[in-house]
């Protein structure tokens, strides 16, 4: 046993907008794999994770759902905590940025800034959306970029060339909310002055804490010069006003890696027994660990540390990035089915089997994986069930029929025992560089021993013969003990296969124990410890996401300009308040070329409404006394021009057939009846 180490380990925070794919897992696979393994080796570790929580695309998405961000957000927890488990990552706390930890320590580290002079204002033009009334962010604007004319870029990194730059960079640029042509408005912003961390940086990347591709990006960072960083948005936005500037907020991107620390601090809380500083003051000599995707390492490995050093507090130890996930070659893909969820998987397929393939596959390099289906069939059924399953299977009939369920009293080779405790060093590093691809050849080496030992031995032609006996419960123990061994050492992998063995075999896995055999030991009864997969259950996971993520058939005409939104269950839908209303005055807005003022009648309720259809209905007195259906349970709304206290329904035109159209009930409807 080495000297115990004290470490924190986080993965990155998935956004609280959507669900749970097998491309995140990944990340957590490999994370939690190092993770199960330091915890085998007795160090004291806290992994832990949170939801991203704030930014434009979460209070878009609410407001598309008629519910609140906060609703949201902690509906899209539940579910990512529920499939994350499904796959047995071992998190210690899984908490959210929307909290009053991350809200505590993001004024914190913003003030410390502040106090340092590392906060600086200054004006900034932005693109702004004419139609939705609101400054857009990167990920809000495509166009064509500016280095090498890709088209369809957003408007932050070209995903072609890698280039980094502004919005209003961008050639052609269209609102990704509206589809209007941006226009351009000035607003101060707040920044972080990140080329004062420079040399900082410099050293830090050339101290060895980064992986060589990691390391090398940076570098081209520097090389092309390092600019302030805009910290700070406008309303309307969800996230944490900063202290002090009613109206201006985080950036998203502020407060998301501060989650690790909200988490981790809230489960130092909730413990109590856990010094929160003892991980994050500046001289902290624990070991700090962050595991994340390429797409995320600038923020990771310049504005983190910088932000970390300039608040006093310390920096990472390492960050250790992977690549992307493709399937069978390709990127995921809605329309083939390979875009899977989690959750989907998790219906037909057992979690070690992904584990397994992704550790099999996984490497400290950043490299992508390729999810190859018919592969994973193949490589699960041939490694975990051909061959380390059937190590048990072969040896345990004949230990419980023969002997009651007990274990020899010594080693039949020792040679050949020692020869695989022996690889415990080699299969340790491995896993402790992250290598867990060569663990895995290791130890399926090692199985591959086994059986062939179990081949040569052939207990069931000793069986037959009856002077026998003790030679039949040698061979089977050695093959029992080898399986214990070899198990040992796949249980960062595949947790569940771990727990069933330890069951079975009727003690637990240590990695510190290996040396100690099992000898006059009792077993339980064999059962069946893993499936195999079948190709059906492939097929009909496919087929399930087909349905829930695509349509059969490519939209044409008005759905394929205008496409369905997102998916809502009958209980969302049912929270929407559709009234009929009597149109009893309509006019112009001073002041506006597109708004309307409509005054609604409910049959005893009177309603104020501003309504963006003045461009259909210049004439507003052509609508007063014509009944319409509104949304008679939306929030009211503050607008320059007054309180709007509901939405009427209009369809909007295609491309083709442009124009707005006001909804009317059928002949008969009254003003206040219930559409349902």
């Amino acid at each position: 046993m080495t000297d115990k180490r004290r470490i924190l380990v986080t993965c990155a925070l998935p956004y609280a907008n959507g669900a749970i794919h097998l491309g995140h897992m990944l990340e957590h696979i490999q994370a939690d794999v190092w993770v199960r393994y330091q915890r085998m080796r007795g160090h004291e570790i806290y992994f832990i994770c949170a939801d991203d929580a704030h930014g434009t695309p979460i209070m878009l998405k609410a407001e598309q759902l008629g519910i609140t961000p906060e609703q949201l957000i902690a509906s899209v927890k539940q579910e990512h905590k529920r499939d994350f488990a499904g796959f047995n990552i071992s998190f210690d706390n899984y908490h959210s940025t929307h909290s009053p930890e991350n809200r505590e320590l993001s004024e914190l580290i913003y003030q410390r800034l502040q106090n340092h002079g590392y906060i600086k204002t200054k004006i900034i033009s932005q693109l702004f959306d004419p139609e939705k009334q609101m400054f857009l962010p990167d990920r809000f604007v495509k166009g064509t970029c500016p280095k090498c004319k890709s088209p369809d870029q957003y408007g932050d990194n070209c995903e072609v060339c890698s280039a980094t730059y502004s919005p209003i960079e961008l050639i052609n640029p269209k609102s990704v909310i509206s589809g209007a042509t941006p226009i351009i408005k000035d607003s101060e912003h707040y920044f972080f002055d990140l080329p004062e961390f420079k040399s900082m940086l410099q050293e830090w990347i050339r101290s060895g804490s980064l992986q060589e591709q990691v390391a090398n990006k940076m570098q081209e960072w520097f090389e092309s010069g390092l600019q302030p960083w805009d910290i700070s948005r406008d309303a309307p936005y969800f996230g944490f006003e900063i202290p002090g500037v009613p109206g201006k907020y985080f950036y998203v991107w502020l407060d998301a890696p501060i989650g690790y620390m909200g988490s981790f601090k809230n489960y130092c809380d909730h413990r109590g027994t856990i010094s929160f500083d003892d991980f994050w003051q500046k001289d902290s000599s624990t070991e700090l660990y962050h595991f994340i995707g390429k797409d995320i390492v600038y923020f990771h490995s310049l504005f983190w540390p910088a932000m970390l050093e300039g608040s006093d507090h310390r920096k990472p130890t390492n960050i250790f990035v992977h690549g992307y996930v493709t399937v069978d070659g390709a990127k995921m893909s809605k329309s083939r089915g390979t875009f899977i969820q989690a959750n989907t998987y998790l219906k037909y397929l057992d979690p070690d089997c992904l584990r397994y393939y992704y550790a099999a596959k996984s490497s400290a390099a950043i490299d992508d994986i390729d999810l190859s289906l018919e592969d994973f069939v193949q490589r699960v059924n041939s490694d975990i069930v051909n061959k380390v399953v059937n190590i048990a299977s072969r040896c345990a009939g004949f230990i419980h029929k023969r002997f009651d369920g007990k274990l020899s009293q010594y080693i039949l080779d020792q040679d050949l025992y020692d020869m695989f405790i022996a690889k415990a060093s080699i299969i340790g590093e491995h896993y402790e560089a992250r290598e867990l691809g060569k663990a895995i050849r290791e130890i399926m080496a090692l199985a591959d021993e086994a059986n062939r030992f179990i081949d040569e031995k052939a207990p069931w032609i000793v069986a037959k013969q009856a002077d026998q006996e003790q030679l039949l419960q040698d061979i089977c123990s050695m093959g029992i003990n080898l399986f214990r061994v070899i198990m040992t050492y796949l249980t960062p992998v595949i947790p569940s296969l771990s727990q069933r063995s330890e069951e079975f075999l009727n003690t637990t896995l240590q990695w510190d124990t290996l040396d100690q055999p099992l000898v006059n030991h009792t077993i339980n009864k064999f059962k069946t410890l893993f499936s195999r997969i079948e190709m059906s259950n492939i097929e009909k996971m496919i087929e399930e996401t087909k349905t829930l993520l695509n349509t059969i058939t490519q939209p044409t005409g008005a759905i394929a300009e205008q496409p369905i939104s997102d998916i809502i269950n009958f209980d969302v839908f049912a929270k929407v308040d559709l009234r009929v209303a009597l149109i009893k005055e309509a006019k112009l807005v001073e002041g506006s070329d597109k708004l309307l003022q409509l005054t609604l009648d409910l049959d005893g309720e009177i309603r104020n409404v501003f309504s963006g259809i003045r461009s259909a209905y210049p004439d507003p007195s052509q609508l007063e006394g014509k009944l319409t259906v509104m949304v008679a349970n939306l929030a009211p709304r503050k607008m320059r021009f007054g309180v709007s206290q509901g939405m009427v329904l209009c369809a909007s035109g295609t491309q083709d057939n442009a124009g707005l159209y006001l909804l009317s009930p059928d002949s008969g409807a009254k003003p206040g009846m219930k559409i349902s």
